[in-house]
């Protein structure tokens, strides 16, 4: 690709190859966040931008607070894989996506810096008002390919974003005792549990079977909303956490 025009306040413009035409939407709904996993956020755009990659992604914003644009985008960068949402399964197509440069789980969860979140947040607060994306689609990767996915991770400032602005969120409940649903569990009240998270907009077999892939789901949303604790096991927290969040979103105001 030629060079284009920045569609953010914020970037310089470094083309990537790695692109197609959005399949069946008008315009993006989706803001999607990952984290790069890798060393330096200079190999990692640098990836992004290689054709052998067949990887990219709209922006990276690198440590320093820089935002770079690789994608336009009206085009579909390659950065979700195999996800779904809300039962659409082409995340790509209906989706912007921003690499956080941070080397993440390989590297123990480094912090992202102050300067980081903050071009981060300006740069999500444009796209989601050129876009008019719902708050509650600012997802993480990890909500739409659990399981397979963790990325930008437990410890990205969700709720630092939200007060700026940008995303869902509420308080989370605190941790404390009462019954929980773990792997292995069946009834009415697991299939309550997942029929809740797929509500929300997450991707479940609603069969009242806490399996693996329940499991997954479970971890992947405490890994957004519930995050002091993720380990795939429904307690009290996060189930009061999942039912605040719902009774939160617009159409059940």
């Amino acid at each position: 690709m030629t060079s284009f025009a920045a569609e953010c306040r914020l970037a310089e413009v470094v083309p990537s190859p790695n692109f197609g035409e959005r399949i069946g939407v008008t315009r993006p709904d989706i803001l999607l966040l990952h984290y790069t996993g890798m060393p330096t956020g200079e190999g990692a755009q640098a990836w992004l931008c290689n054709p052998d990659s067949q990887v990219s992604s709209h922006y990276i914003v690198h440590e320093d607070g820089r935002v770079v644009q690789m994608v336009p985008e009206d085009r579909r960068a390659w950065h979700a894989g195999q996800s779904s949402w809300a039962g659409e399964t082409d995340i790509n197509s209906r989706s912007i996506g921003i690499e956080i440069a941070n080397a993440g789980h390989p590297a123990g969860l480094p912090d992202y810096p102050d300067r980081q979140i903050e071009s981060l947040i300006e740069l999500c607060r444009e796209c989601v008002e050129r876009h008019q994306i719902a708050p509650e689609r600012v997802l993480a990767h990890s909500d739409v390919a659990p399981v397979r996915k963790v990325d930008p991770g437990e410890n990205f400032p969700w709720s630092k974003l939200y007060h700026a602005g940008v995303g869902h969120w509420v308080e989370p409940a605190p941790l404390g005792g009462g019954r929980f649903f773990q792997r292995g569990d069946q009834g009415q009240p697991v299939e309550a549990l997942q029929s809740m998270l797929s509500i929300y907009g997450y991707t479940l077999e609603i069969n009242g079977d806490y399996c693996a892939r329940t499991e997954g789901v479970v971890a992947a949303f405490q890994r957004h909303f519930r995050p002091v604790k993720v380990d795939g096991i429904a307690d009290s927290s996060t189930i009061e956490t999942l039912h605040r969040l719902l009774t939160s979103l617009p159409r059940f105001a």
